[in-house]
This record gives C-alpha cells, sequence and structure tokens, in this order.
C-alpha cells in the first residue's frame, strides 16, 4: 500500500504553514519515485468519446454483417440484453466502406480519414467488455472500475499513485464537452474514497480555460493572505483530524496560488505556429474547438500534468439510436482530424514515446438496427484503441463474434484493460492500493489481469 498523503503529521503540517506550507504538501505531489517497476510510460491522454462510438461503423469490420443485412441475429445467439428491446430488429450493416491501411492493414471505416493515416501507430482492441447496457454505469465503470457513483477515477489513481511531476500544476486535468450534460458527471473523474485533493480539475477550451487565475492583490499581499488562512486552516486541521477535505482545500490554495503564475502561460495557445494549429484543425469550424483541447493536452502534458482527459461528446454526443451515418458523420468531423493532429504533434516533439494515448466511448453500439438506421447500446464488445508509449503498434488485439454482438476472442474486460494501463504507467495494480473500512481497495476490485499480449 502506498503511503497515503493524509497521514502526514499535523505538527508538521502547522509549522509547514509558517512557511507558506510548500515544504511539505509540495513532497507529495513530487512522487516520480513511486512507481513499482520501470514504467514505458510517463503520462496518459484519455480522449473519452462519450455516448458509446460503434465499433462495428468504426475499427470492427464485419463481412458478415453486411451478407445477413436486413435478417434478424440467428437465434443461436441466445437471448441479448439490450436497452431499448432491439434484439430482433434486422442487423445493419456498417454504414461506411472500411478500408485496409498502413503497413500493418488495419481496417478503418471511411468515417476517420484522418485517423487512418495512423494506423501503424494503433493498437486496436477489438474485444472490450464491460457490464452494463446504460450510460452512466458504464460511463462510472469505464472511469473508475465500478458501475456504481462514488468510486475514484483512473486519473485520481494514477494521481496518488505517481504524484505530480510539476508543483506547479496539478496532476489530473479534465476537459469535459462544453455542450454539457455527459451521462454520470464531475464523479467520473472525482476521487471517491481518495483524498479529495487527487479528484480531477477541469479546464475548458472556450474563454479563459482556467477561471479566477489572475488575483486583484499583488503577489506578496496574497502570500501573506494565504500564509494567514493556511495557519488557521492548520490550527482546525490538528483539533479535527477526520477526513481529507480540509487537507484538500490547504493544498489547493497552495496549488492555486502557485498556478496563478505558471498556468497563464500554459493555457496561452496564441505563441503556437500556423502549422501546428492547422494541424489540430484549428482554422476550421467544424474542428476549432475539440482541436483547441487536444492543443492544450499537448500543452498540459508537456509541463508535468500526469493524466489529461478530454471528454468529446455533450448529452447524447456519439449516442447514435436515432441515425448512425447523421450522429457519427458529426462527430467524426469534430475529432477526427484533432486527434490524428495530435499523435502527429506529439510523434514530432518526442512526447509520444513516453505518453499513452487512449481513444474510446463507454461501450460500442448493437449490430441490430434500431429505427431502421441507428444503433442501441453494446457494452459485450466494442474496441478500443491505445497509441503510443507502452503498447504494440499496428497491432490488432482480440475479435468480436460474426456480427460485433460480443467479444470472443481474447477477451478484455474493462478489469483488465485498467490493469493494463497501470502496468504501461509502472504500476501493479494489485499493489496500487488505499485502505479504507479494513479493507485495501484498489482501482480493478479483486479482479483483473494486465493484457501482456499488447505490450511492446
Amino acid at each position: 500500500m502506498l503511503s497515503d498523503p493524509a497521514t502526514l503529521s499535523r505538527r508538521s503540517w502547522l509549522s509547514a504553514t509558517s512557511m507558506g506550507l510548500s515544504s511539505v504538501a509540495l513532497s507529495h505531489l513530487m512522487a516520480d519515485s513511486r512507481s513499482h517497476f520501470p514504467a514505458k510510460a510517463r503520462r496518459v491522454i484519455w480522449l473519452f468519446m462519450h455516448g458509446g462510438p460503434s465499433h462495428v461503423d468504426l475499427f470492427d469490420p464485419k463481412p458478415e454483417l453486411i451478407r445477413h443485412a436486413g435478417k434478424p441475429l440467428p437465434d443461436s445467439y441466445g437471448a441479448v440484453e439490450t436497452r431499448r428491446k432491439v434484439a430482433q430488429n434486422p442487423l445493419l450493416a456498417p454504414v461506411k466502406p472500411f478500408r485496409k491501411h498502413g503497413r500493418s492493414g488495419i481496417e478503418i471505416s471511411d468515417f476517420l480519414p484522418h485517423m487512418a493515416e495512423l494506423a501503424d501507430e494503433m493498437c486496436v482492441i477489438r474485444s472490450c467488455h464491460g457490464d452494463s447496457v446504460n450510460h452512466p454505469q458504464s460511463v462510472y465503470q469505464m472511469n473508475t472500475g465500478s458501475i456504481q457513483m462514488g468510486k475514484p477515477s483512473m486519473g485520481s489513481w494514477v494521481s496518488y499513485g505517481l504524484g505530480s511531476e510539476n508543483q506547479d500544476m496539478p496532476a489530473f486535468v479534465v476537459m469535459p464537452d462544453p455542450g454539457g450534460g455527459l451521462k454520470g458527471g464531475p464523479p467520473a473523474w472525482g476521487s471517491g474514497f481518495l483524498p479529495a485533493t487527487y479528484q480531477g480539475t477541469t479546464m475548458r477550451a472556450g474563454g479563459s480555460p482556467i477561471l479566477h487565475l489572475q488575483s486583484p492583490q499583488s503577489s506578496a499581499r496574497q502570500r501573506a493572505t494565504l500564509d494567514l488562512i493556511q495557519q488557521m486552516n492548520a490550527q482546525h486541521l490538528v483539533r479535527h483530524a477526520a477526513g481529507s477535505e480540509l487537507d484538500a482545500r490547504i493544498r489547493s490554495y497552495e496549488l492555486a496560488f502557485r498556478m496563478q503564475s505558471a498556468a497563464p502561460e500554459a493555457v496561452d495557445i496564441s505563441h503556437e505556429s500556423e502549422a501546428t494549429q492547422k494541424l489540430y484543425g484549428m482554422d476550421d469550424p467544424t474542428t476549432r474547438e475539440f482541436g483547441t483541447r487536444c492543443l492544450l493536452a499537448r500543452r498540459m502534458i508537456e509541463r508535468g500534468v500526469r493524466f489529461v482527459q478530454l471528454y468529446s461528446g455533450d448529452t447524447n454526443g456519439w449516442d447514435a439510436h436515432e441515425n448512425v451515418l447523421k450522429n457519427h458523420t458529426e462527430y467524426c468531423a469534430r475529432t477526427d482530424k484533432p486527434v490524428a493532429g495530435l499523435i502527429r504533434d506529439l510523434k514530432q516533439r518526442g512526447l509520444l514515446e513516453d505518453t499513452l494515448v487512449i481513444w474510446g466511448g463507454e461501450f460500442g453500439r448493437m449490430p441490430m438496427s434500431e429505427k431502421g438506421v441507428g444503433r442501441d447500446h453494446n457494452p459485450w464488445g466494442y474496441t478500443t484503441v491505445l497509441m503510443g508509449a507502452g503498447v504494440k503498434h499496428g497491432h490488432i488485439h482480440g475479435a468480436t463474434d460474426e456480427f460485433g454482438l460480443r467479444a470472443a476472442q481474447d477477451k478484455v474486460h474493462i478489469h483488465d484493460l485498467h490493469a493494463t494501463i497501470l502496468h504501461t504507467l509502472g504500476l501493479d495494480h494489485e499493489r496500487l492500493t488505499f485502505r479504507l473500512n479494513g479493507l485495501d481497495q484498489r482501482l480493478t476490485g479483486v479482479e483483473g489481469n494486465v493484457v501482456k499480449g499488447i505490450l511492446a
């Protein structure tokens, strides 16, 4: 079990406040030596396609789905749990063609022409599966390992396990879709039962990415004010030792003070070259918003942020119940070029060598049609794509059945995916624990195996 910063001596907290607290608190944010073994990845960028992108229309071609389109799923498949009772509906063929790309020959849909050019960078896991057909529970499970709300997110676990690489920036940054309405909401990046200091720090793409960075006071006056507040907080902490909320508040004041110096430069993209901005699609209204967030993600990890998560998709997002072609045309157009631009930019800067990039949603879509042209939720078999550090490139792992309904070969449960991501970061998922109610809790619960077949 890793030591909990919340167990730091209360006297140490109190004495440290006279020096601005940073000498004590910051030592727990800088923790490169806390990995269990040498890591291939130092940081993560998670591109979360909220709503459930259709694997059978993007990364998992199914010739049998084309041949049997318009027919019902064979009875041999048995009962199928669905959200909207589509099990008896006709099968729907992929709505756009697939083509082979790169030396690896990975088949990718015409929905994603820019990402397809990077097929040889991809590790395509076609056999992912989870446990719920509903959005909130599946969002929670993909982020926290549990379908129940209130557990720590992966970003929080990684922050807890490894700390930050930069004392002036948060370890875990989240950029929600500006449309809002995430099904699952902030608990998806919350710290759960971990100390509250490990929750994700949210940033925006429009306006000022981080609100209230500029203080109306001078730096010296603000420092003096903060020292007085911290002394009072620390005195209160000595008298009330329970809970992590005050610990987190004390640290957040210090981090906020330091971010006022470091963050304005970090979020200022005006000095990025025109070529870089075009690479991310910032010259096009369709791709500008997501491209801006992808560029900010690169700037965050460049400055020591350990875990960055971007959400594409508001209330409904990639949830293609009504019309797969219409929905995925819109969302692929928004994200395809920015994602490809991010990968190219990371690679040319030497950052992809030690950054793991994750692309995927909370589940996939059913092979059966809904309303003739849409698809229902499918947690039983879908695709997640990994790129960058620690994983094989130009590689396909696992498979769904002939129609793309269920994971069938080399299955990867969400617990396995989490165990593998932690492994690339040098963390053993069975040893990354937090003591709660007499039990050692972990991201993967009592399950999970590292998927060694995808490791570089």
